[in-house]
């Protein structure tokens, strides 16, 4: 997710919806109830407070494990500006949430920085490498990384390779063009390596932001078969104002689950509870962008992420991760990782707490 993610939604309606509203007779399960908290640390660190639906002070892990979730997602930069989201960081962060009982999804983003559909800009370490380079770097960067949460008992349950990499990562040498797969299949196929060799039994994960159409996932998850890429889930990204309606979403994962025959999860979602703004940064998604004619409210963004829920889970997904939800209007964790202190909070409208901290009472994480 990032604000650069606005793909247009070309949208292929291949069967209708199922009871989107009513989960209670769906065949399928959502194993994996998650949340991305890769801001977490940071506000902690500021000393931000977080309140359970009571009001009473609580610690965001317990509160979120009362919600229902049991997976966690951190991303990680190479070597960011602020010195949040680097693998030290990453570390720490994950003897938290291996001890609070999570599994862990580590997102590698390859970069310094954000790395999303528009943008992939490599390390600054690796600035200068070319594709066979860039090959080692992938391979040692990960197997390193992945060690070193091994060595310390909080093995990854599973890892991404790449964010949002719908037309490649790593660019220029790993950008996808005129339907080339093959330089961004070497860079997967060298993390999946790196990840199985530091320890068989941990999920890699291929994950773009092609929720939008069939044609768009189709274009890319055939491109890497093609190719010989292998991957044990199919992750996608889904935010309705960019991605289109939930009979669309419904559409996308079953074709991806079908074609693929490997397991599906929404990676990231996320909908607005206010129409207001706390900072001075702008909101990334304002709260005048509603789907489904639901408000920016408390109730709405329950609703929605509900109904985002209910959907997928219908559709045979088996997982999906609300981006950022403890991400609230922290001041000094900024949105940029090289202004972090001088940039607000893009995403203050989207979090699960509200400005003072306190849970939205009605959203929950459900099987």
């Amino acid at each position: 997710m990032k604000p650069s993610l606005r793909v247009l939604a070309a949208v292929v309606v291949l069967a209708a919806p199922l009871a989107l509203t009513a989960p209670a007779q769906a065949a399928n399960t959502l194993a994996m109830r998650g949340a991305d908290v890769s801001s977490l640390q940071r506000s902690l660190d500021l000393g931000a407070r977080y309140y359970n639906a009571s009001g009473a002070q609580a610690d965001p892990y317990d509160i979120l494990a009362s919600k229902g979730v049991n997976y966690l997602r951190l991303r990680i930069w190479n070597n960011p500006a602020s010195g949040y989201n680097n693998k030290a960081k990453v570390l720490q962060q994950a003897r938290v949430i291996k001890a609070k009982g999570f599994k862990l999804l580590i997102d590698f983003h390859y970069s310094d920085t954000w790395a999303d559909p528009g943008k992939q800009y490599p390390p600054a370490a690796w600035a200068n490498h070319s594709l066979s380079q860039l090959q080692a770097d992938v391979y040692n960067y990960t197997y390193d990384v992945c060690s070193a949460l091994k060595a310390q008992g909080t093995t990854p349950d599973a890892v991404q390779i790449g964010n949002e990499i719908n037309v490649g990562m790593l660019w220029p040498a790993g950008q996808v063009v005129n339907n080339d797969f093959a330089p961004l299949a070497s860079l997967l196929k060298r993390g999946y390596q790196a990840t199985k060799a530091c320890h068989g039994g941990t999920q890699v994960w291929i994950h773009t932001a092609n929720a939008d159409s069939n044609a768009n996932a189709r274009w890319f998850y055939d491109g890497i078969r093609a190719q010989g890429v292998t991957w044990d889930v199919t992750a996608l990204s889904y935010y309705c104002m960019w991605h289109g309606t939930l009979a669309n979403l419904y559409n996308v994962i079953a074709d991806v689950k079908a074609r693929y025959g490997k397991p599906v999860v929404i990676a990231e979602t996320a909908y607005p509870f206010t129409t207001a703004d706390a900072d001075h940064q702008p909101n990334v998604i304002p709260g005048t962008a509603r789907c489904d004619n639901i408000p920016a409210t408390w109730s709405g963004q329950a609703q929605q992420f509900s109904w985002v829920q209910n959907t997928a889970r219908n559709a045979g997904a088996v997982g999906v991760f609300y981006w950022e939800p403890t991400w609230h209007a922290v001041r000094g964790n900024g949105w940029d990782p090289a202004d972090i202190n001088g940039t607000g909070n893009g995403w203050d409208n989207m979090a699960v707490f509200d400005w003072s901290g306190r849970v939205n009472p009605h959203v929950y994480w459900t099987p």
